[in-house]
């Protein structure tokens, strides 16, 4: 009888610890879009590491690595663009069978311009403009329909970091990383090309302070040819046309701005004009901010210091 005090605490605490996961789990609910319950049918196999495979004729139950596992939580990110997608929006209806026809493994996927081309509500991506990039880059032109758009971004989880991401360092590394997925998979790289894998930090030797570079720029703003008309360059140049003139981004007209702050000076002129250090306040880079003022006061400084040495040299000459 004594303790019943205490049971009925720790009860109290369990019932309530108990709802407060409910109401957890019942917010996360909300938050998903009317297309996942529908998506669980798929997800059921391809958001899980393992699935099993019965077969009727032995009555026996194998287990099997999934080959493509789809990340739910990435998936169903407010961010991402597809979320509220069901999966047979882009996926033959026949993946509804299990197994699966083997035609379906063959089937071309969906890319970009299949559904947004000529699509006014999407006219300030450009879609038009990036497919025309992309068909001159070294992807589409050594590999043709082997790359596509998915080959760099993933559908079921991409997130327009460019748009809307205001952390410099973040757009970095998320856009190197797809590059990376790749240049750095051997897995992935032995299924487009029989070369061997791309040295990264060897053929970047000549590159001052590599890891400088490699942490504040993104391997597009080098290896890809800009453009006005369109945010992020997917026009991929051949490794022997990427930038190596440390001036191209060291100066005033720095190459950068044309690509990695390419959004950032597009918003900084439509508030309050062009300003080169605002576009540069995530990441200074030396030689890019020069302020015409400075330079002239600077010469004049140096034209005068030597006048004055120069008249002090004279008048010590004199008087001796």
């Amino acid at each position: 009888m004594k303790n019943q005090p205490i049971i009925g605490i720790f009860l109290a605490i369990y019932v309530f610890t108990g709802f407060m996961c409910f109401a957890q789990e019942a917010a996360d609910t909300l938050e998903l879009p009317a297309s996942a319950l529908e998506n669980e049918s798929c997800l059921h196999c391809h958001g899980e590491a393992k699935f099993d495979m019965y077969n009727s004729d032995s009555s026996m139950v194998l287990k099997k690595h999934m080959y493509k596992v789809i990340d739910r939580d990435l998936f169903y990110n407010p961010l991402s663009v597809h979320r509220e997608f069901s999966c047979t929006d882009c996926h033959s209806s026949e993946f509804k069978e299990f197994p699966h026809p083997l035609e379906g493994r063959f089937e071309t996927p969906l890319v970009c311009m299949d559904c947004h081309e000529g699509d006014d509500a999407f006219a300030k991506f450009n879609f038009e403009g990036i497919a025309q990039e992309y068909g001159a880059s070294i992807h589409h032109t050594e590999l043709g329909d082997e790359f596509n758009c998915w080959s760099c971004h993933n559908p079921h989880g991409y997130i327009l970091h460019a748009r809307s991401d205001d952390n410099i360092k973040d757009i970095i590394t998320y856009n190197n990383n797809v590059c990376l997925s790749c240049h750095s998979n051997v897995d992935k790289f032995e299924l487009l090309t029989d070369r061997e894998l791309i040295d990264i930090i060897g053929n970047h030797q000549w590159l001052p302070n590599q890891k400088v570079h490699f942490e504040n720029v993104r391997c597009i703003d080098c290896h890809s040819k800009t453009s006005d008309t369109t945010l992020v360059a997917h026009q991929i140049q051949p490794k022997d046309k990427a930038v190596k003139n440390c001036v191209e981004c060291h100066s005033q007209n720095s190459h950068l701005m044309a690509s990695l702050y390419k959004f950032q000076t597009i918003e900084a002129r439509s508030k309050i004009g062009f300003m080169n250090a605002v576009i540069l306040n995530e990441s200074y880079v030396i030689g890019a901010n020069r302020n015409v003022f400075l330079n002239r006061a600077s010469i004049i400084i140096f034209i005068l210091t030597l006048l004055g040495i120069a008249v002090h040299a004279i008048i010590r000459m004199v008087i001796k």
